[in-house]
């Protein structure tokens, strides 16, 4: 797979080893990840879905050794792209920390470049007790690529002093540390414990902090690590992309950015979140899926998918987008190439392309045809059984080879979802929601919009529901609701529903 030069603000679904090798070398600047920690245990199976569990599979197949291997093949890439002022920050758990920093961060980056060992402590309910202290923190270990050179943004992450105290030579904290006045008004930059930064679930469900996944780690914990390591234009990477708190961030900070992840529910998730917080002056993204939708692929701009396709194909395309006779590329093999972006393509589109090919380039045409080669290619959505049968007629007749090639079979696509959507009035403002949904691939989960327009398009106020069911009271006067089901392709189809709150009588 080539280095792309330019990869940035991309929302991808795969395997990050594989992804990782598609961006170019040291071009990086601060690498954030919080791989699924060594639990070993299925709860850490959060989304569910196909990917998730085969890349849980890969992990523990062979215990702590072979976890520890996954993750360093990973941590290598990982370090090859980062630039030489580039930093990393790896988040864990008790569970694996000490083998982790010894033998992932120290082998690949070396031990004069370990920064920090940040101690991200917070409460919660505590465990049942087991004879010891309850486990309330996780370790973020921060490395830097060079010895010599690494941001720092201190001023970035300046806390607030609380409940200090005038004093004749300054300010006095309550721990006693003194101060000068101008320190004081600056503030302090924090230690390498962060006990001022609570968990997911302290906040409000369906907040930008608690979406519903379980290991969601908070928009400020990303914040301090993202402003303290990067500047703004700087491209910040998450290869566990997860709930998806790094790409927003990274985008509200006006970072460039990318995100992986294997589960399509997570990068569908993380999707949401960045249309929510997007408007018209937000920097666009790619979302790159597994499968692609028939329907944005069926009625996207002409000249567009014919180039995208015969890369896609191997081929190039041709520079000028009109007069080119009916030849919109060539194959590997120099072969000219026609795109229909159409299904059912009949005899005439193959006739057609039969003349267009000898009149385009006579002697190659010849060349072909004598050597019993492909004389040319013929890209289209589906072909109908006159295409088919002229094929065979040319073959036979004329010793002309002209090959029919599907989209299907250049990459895999899928139809959205056919989704209903229907309102019940269950109590004076308050309205009950159902919505049900048929897809090829089974139904991941439900996103909900519950003041949609077409202008602002889908910005969900609930990211992950897995029932398709909501319960919600409105204001008066009249409401548009919106829901997404997303399949495990990470396709989603749409249905909207109107209804009027009446103004209750006293």
């Amino acid at each position: 797979m080539p280095e792309d030069k330019n990869f940035a603000n991309k929302l991808i679904l795969g395997d990050n080893l594989e992804v990782l090798k598609s961006i170019e070398d040291n071009s990086i600047d601060l690498i954030y990840l919080d791989p699924p920690f060594f639990s070993n245990k299925t709860y850490e199976v959060i989304w569910g879905d196909e990917g998730e569990i085969r890349s849980f599979e890969d992990r523990f197949e062979g215990g702590i050794e072979h976890y520890i291997g996954w993750l360093k093949e990973r941590v290598k890439l990982m370090h090859r792209k980062l630039k030489d002022t580039g930093s990393l920050f790896l988040h864990c758990d008790w569970h694996a920390s000490a083998n982790i920093r010894v033998e992932v961060l120290d082998s690949i980056f070396g031990r004069n470049n370990f920064r920090n060992e940040i101690v991200w402590c917070y409460t919660g309910p505590g465990s049942p007790y087991m004879g010891q202290f309850n486990r309330k923190h996780d370790t973020i270990f921060w490395y830097s690529k060079s010895v010599k050179h690494w941001r720092f943004n201190k001023e970035q992450i300046l806390m607030a002093y609380k409940g200090g105290s005038p004093h004749s030579g300054g300010f006095v904290e309550n721990d006693g540390t003194r101060l000068s006045p101008d320190e004081y008004t600056k503030g302090k930059v924090p230690e390498d414990w962060w006990a001022d930064i609570a968990i997911a679930a302290r906040f409000p469900k369906n907040s930008e902090n608690n979406i519903g996944y379980p290991t969601q780690k908070p928009v400020a914990l990303l914040e301090r690590i993202i402003k303290c390591a990067s500047n703004k234009g700087d491209r910040v990477l998450d290869p566990f992309v997860g709930g998806g708190t790094t790409v927003a961030v990274a985008d509200k900070l006006g970072r460039q950015w990318i995100g992986i992840d294997q589960s399509s529910m997570a990068i569908k998730v993380s999707d949401f979140r960045l249309k929510k917080q997007h408007d018209a002056f937000s920097q666009p993204y790619d979302l790159i899926l597994r499968k692609k939708d028939y329907d944005f692929l069926r009625h996207t701009d002409a000249f567009e998918f014919e180039t995208w396709i015969i890369k896609q194909f191997g081929g190039i395309p041709n520079e000028k987008q009109r007069n080119d006779g009916g030849i919109e590329g060539q194959a590997g093999d120099g072969a000219p190439i026609q795109v229909k972006r159409s299904d059912n393509v009949g005899v005439n589109a193959v006739k057609n392309f039969w003349a267009s090919l000898q009149q385009y380039d006579q002697k190659l045409f010849d060349e072909k045809v004598a050597n019993g080669e492909t004389a040319g290619y013929i890209i289209a959505f589906s072909f109908g059984k006159g295409a088919v049968e002229e094929i065979a007629r040319l073959k036979n007749k004329n010793n002309t080879v002209i090959k029919l090639v599907k989209v299907s079979d250049i990459v895999d696509y899928g139809k959205k979802p056919e989704v209903s959507l229907s309102a019940n009035n269950i109590d004076k403002n308050e309205f009950e929601f159902t919505a049900k949904a048929k897809s090829e691939p089974d139904i991941d989960f439900y996103a909900w919009d519950f003041s949609h327009s077409e202008q602002n398009g889908f910005k969900a106020d609930v990211l992950f529901d897995k029932t398709g069911k909501q319960t919600k009271k409105f204001p008066d006067g009249e409401h548009q609701i919106a829901v997404e089901a997303v399949d495990r392709g990470g396709i989603s189809g749409t249905d909207r529903v109107k209804i009027k709150v009446k103004k209750q009588k006293k």
